[in-house]
């Protein structure tokens, strides 16, 4: 994980809280968890502060906040629509966020109970989320691009991990994703960092999907990964079926399983519910015969 560029503490949150949204400045403050780009708080029952902790992470909020309330009303399950939006402060330099508290724990750590209907439900989710983006929507660099832009880093990974994976076969499932015919329309609104972890399961139930940081316009392919990343092979059928895709698409999706899942190993050796659904996408786009 990148150093924070600000430190970020209790203290700060409050702070923040008192000068911006004093309405919430009594309620508990408890530390949740620490990512790459945010820090996050949750402010009594009902919310959690999101505080970028380096400035790539502050392009983010600003993207979740000016986009996401735009999206949520056409999509199936919840996510969180920041309900206030900060502003910088002495000690603080960029923008940050209260969201709704969703209940749940990631389904890299608890899996549905019904995993057909969640294949269902999570694959309306990407139906409804891929549509046509907005001319001025966020690109990034990182998502929603080629496969074969991602071609060096994920070799490179590949032969970083040679000693973890069946480097050979995931090698030929890479190289079978890079003859798909490449995505011939305009770029379609994804949330761009679609996996288990950022998918929440409560009672068994699928409850919301989270962190829209990486949110951009691409290709749609780009969040067909968490198919096999979730799901086995009936359940990933029917995950198939509602996200309305064709040959093509679900072939660039194996592809970003693959990629994606070589890009968790490489960074999250040490969280192991991370690193298990890394394995189990890769074993799952080796096995999968292409559609085509």
């Amino acid at each position: 994980m990148p150093p924070a560029e600000v430190p970020i503490d209790e203290q700060l949150v409050r702070r923040l809280l008192v000068e911006q949204a004093p309405e919430h400045a009594d309620l508990p403050i408890t530390f949740l968890a620490e990512g790459w780009d945010n820090a996050l708080y949750r402010v009594g029952d009902r919310l959690v502060a999101r505080l970028p902790r380096r400035e790539l992470g502050a392009a983010l909020v600003e993207h979740e906040q000016t986009w996401l309330a735009q999206l949520a009303p056409g999509l199936p399950l919840p996510i969180p629509v920041p309900s206030f939006a900060g502003t910088p402060s002495d000690g603080y330099p960029w923008r940050w966020s209260l969201c709704p508290w969703f209940d749940g724990r990631s389904a890299a750590v608890e899996r549905p109970a019904n995993e057909r209907r969640s294949a269902e439900l999570l694959g309306a989710f990407v139906a409804a989320l891929h549509q046509t983006a907005a001319p001025d929507a966020p690109h990034n660099p990182h998502r929603g691009q080629p496969l074969a832009d991602r071609d060096e880093r994920t070799r490179a990974n590949i032969d970083a991990l040679a000693d973890e994976i069946d480097a050979p076969s995931v090698i030929a499932a890479w190289e079978r994703a890079l003859t798909v015919e490449p995505w011939p329309g305009p770029p379609i609104w994804l949330h761009g960092d679609l996996h288990p972890g950022n998918v929440l399961v409560h009672d068994g139930e699928l409850t919301a999907v989270i962190d829209f940081g990486d949110l951009c316009g691409g290709d749609p392919a780009t969040d067909l990964g968490i198919a096999w990343m979730l799901f086995g092979t009936d359940s990933r059928d029917a995950f198939r079926i509602t996200s309305r895709v064709d040959d093509h698409m679900w072939d660039r999706g194996r592809g970003w399983a693959v990629t994606h899942s070589l890009a968790v190993l490489a960074s999250s050796a040490d969280v192991p519910s991370y690193t298990a659904f890394a394995h189990r996408a890769l074993a799952a786009a080796v096995e999968d015969p292409p559609s085509r």
